[in-house]
């Protein structure tokens, strides 16, 4: 398994005091959940910013806690919008032989047919929400959109028998699609005008 993640315990109530942790190299952070009350630590943000290179934004980080180890997962990230420094993290502690719900990103693989006939690719949901053991969680979720032409969507419905873990998302989540061109969607109205005069 990868290399455990040291955290320190850290007092919590001043901002002054979550300044200089920054300004120190580390991330202030929480792990709560199993088996945990709510914890507030600190991170060395090098350290966790190679980890989540290393083994994705999923993977589950093995941590040392008042000399126990503890394995959790991130749960949430707050990042400054101007700097894009990670500002605060959650960590989730996680059983190894439950399930648990994680949100993953999903990539879109491929030129689609909709696309290269001048239509535009819309992504309106990133992620999808999946129940998995902690081993299993993936990077992300590959999607491949070469077929999806002019006017057709990707929904979780359609994608739910082509994985190995179960998706919480309801069926109708719509994951990707291939909008009309603006231009012939005007042009459209316009024939539909001359028709009507």
């Amino acid at each position: 398994m990868s290399t455990v993640l040291s955290v320190n315990k850290r007092e919590t109530g001043h901002r002054s005091t979550l300044t200089q942790l920054r300004k120190g190299g580390a991330i202030p952070a929480v792990i709560y959940g199993y088996k945990l009350d709510s914890t507030p630590v600190s991170i060395s943000a090098k350290e966790f910013r190679q980890f989540v290179q290393k083994n994705g934004r999923n993977g589950v980080i093995p941590v040392e806690l008042d000399g126990e180890r503890v394995n959790v997962v991130v749960s949430e990230v707050q990042k400054c919008a101007l700097k894009d420094e990670v500002n605060h993290v959650d960590l989730l502690a996680i059983n190894m032989s439950e399930t648990l719900e994680v949100d993953v990103a999903v990539t879109l693989t491929g030129e689609s047919v909709g696309v290269s006939e001048g239509g535009i690719l819309m992504q309106p949901n990133l992620e999808v929400k999946i129940k998995v053991k902690p081993t299993d969680i993936p990077d992300s979720l590959e999607l491949d959109i070469t077929k999806l032409a002019i006017g057709e969507s990707i929904m979780v419905a359609d994608i739910r028998d082509q994985v190995d873990f179960e998706i919480v998302n309801e069926d109708d989540h719509i994951i990707a699609t291939i909008l009309a061109p603006i231009a012939s969607v005007d042009e459209q109205e316009e024939a539909e005008e001359s028709v009507e005069s």
